[in-house]
């Protein structure tokens, strides 16, 4: 049967659904059903979604989607459609452009906003195969000292681990439930369940319908589901060890799928100078 929706797990549906102005109302929802804030976000601001580092040779940092709210916090959405070798050090380093951007020239007393990470991953962490909490599908992060007390409190990190998320639409309880449902199984639906009836999740279905996309969506959303789908297939396999090979392996498809130096070092690890010697 014929996609009716589009998938949010492709670059583009994902910041087609979250990342446009005309989805502010949405990335608010899912933030303010996401993050534990004691007061709700009102407003959010798109900022640039590179941040360059402060020498030529420090790298760059390409975020999916990167806002701050009303009072100031910094907001990091990220999403991660398969493994890749040193993903949490990759979104902790991605975290610390928020946080230098804040530094103020002359006297400053180094007061900071929050910042929150949020990582959609597309797939599990190796990390709590044999843990209690495997089958858990959201871990949340803080710094804490050795009797878990939390250390410092303006750091979040966020990972929502997509497939451990098995719910069914009568065990969704919470509004993040609802969002979590609605990103898992979008592109299967041909109808609107009840569930989503309310006026934000309708405008999300409105933005994720195929066919109200013009030509030129069309054809950059079937481009970008064909590269995540090759994609997807190729890095499940040469990342299985995480071996330098399966990297190089997966930078080369990249390559030939017409994937931006900035993306494969971005989905691989490698440098772009050694992803532009191979």
């Amino acid at each position: 049967m014929k996609a009716k929706y589009i998938n949010p797990f492709t670059d583009f549906g994902f910041k087609k659904i979250f990342g446009e102005e005309a989805s502010k109302p949405l990335l608010i929802d899912f933030l303010n059903a996401l993050l534990p804030l004691t007061n709700k976000i009102i407003e959010i601001t798109f900022k640039n979604a590179e941040q360059l580092g402060q020498t030529e040779a420090d790298r760059k940092a390409i975020y999916d989607i990167y806002c701050e709210n009303e009072n100031g916090e910094k907001f990091i959405v990220e999403l991660q459609k398969a493994k890749q070798n040193y993903f949490k050090e990759r979104t902790i380093y991605y975290s610390t452009f928020p946080i230098r951007e804040q530094a103020e020239k002359g006297d400053w007393n180094y007061k900071l906003k929050a910042v929150y990470c949020v990582g959609i991953l597309d797939f599990t962490f190796d990390d709590y195969e044999n843990e209690p909490d495997k089958n858990n599908f959201i871990h949340t992060i803080k710094l804490k000292n050795q009797n878990g007390k939390v250390f410092y409190d303006k750091l979040t990190y966020i990972y929502l681990e997509m497939p451990n998320f098995n719910k069914t639409e009568d065990e969704l309880q919470t509004r993040l439930d609802k969002w979590l449902y609605f990103i898992k199984h979008l592109e299967d639906f041909q109808t609107i369940p009840s569930i989503f009836k309310d006026e934000v999740f309708t405008k999300a279905f409105e933005k994720a319908e195929l066919a109200k996309m013009g030509q030129a969506e069309l054809e950059n959303y079937e481009m970008n589901l064909k590269i995540y789908r090759d994609f997807k297939s190729t890095i499940d396999t040469a990342f299985d060890e995480g071996k330098i090979e399966g990297k190089i392996e997966v930078a080369k498809t990249a390559k030939k799928m017409g994937l931006s130096i900035s993306e494969i070092a971005k989905l691989t690890g490698l440098s772009e100078r050694e992803i532009n010697n191979l």
